[in-house]
């Protein structure tokens, strides 16, 4: 799979690279992306994520099952 988060659908943003004479070369801003393992204790089983940085910060906030389910109802799992 590419550089996409399976939880929120963050993608690499294009962009450009400006020298200090102002000229300007394309370049993208790649996702800041981590493989992780999560134990889901209502599936009793470890699973691994490719999740993005605001992503972890979704789960500790709301819980593995909740990110989950708000993931498959976005349709990116």
């Amino acid at each position: 799979m590419s550089r996409v988060c399976q939880l929120t659908g963050k993608t690499a943003q294009n962009g450009n690279n400006v020298s200090h004479s102002k000229r300007r070369t394309h370049r993208l801003f790649n996702v800041n992306l981590k493989t992780k393992k999560f134990f889901w204790p209502e599936q009793d089983c470890w699973i691994e994520l490719k999740v993005s940085a605001k992503g972890l910060r979704t789960i500790n906030k709301k819980g593995l099952d909740a990110a989950l389910v708000e993931a498959a109802q976005k349709g990116l799992m």
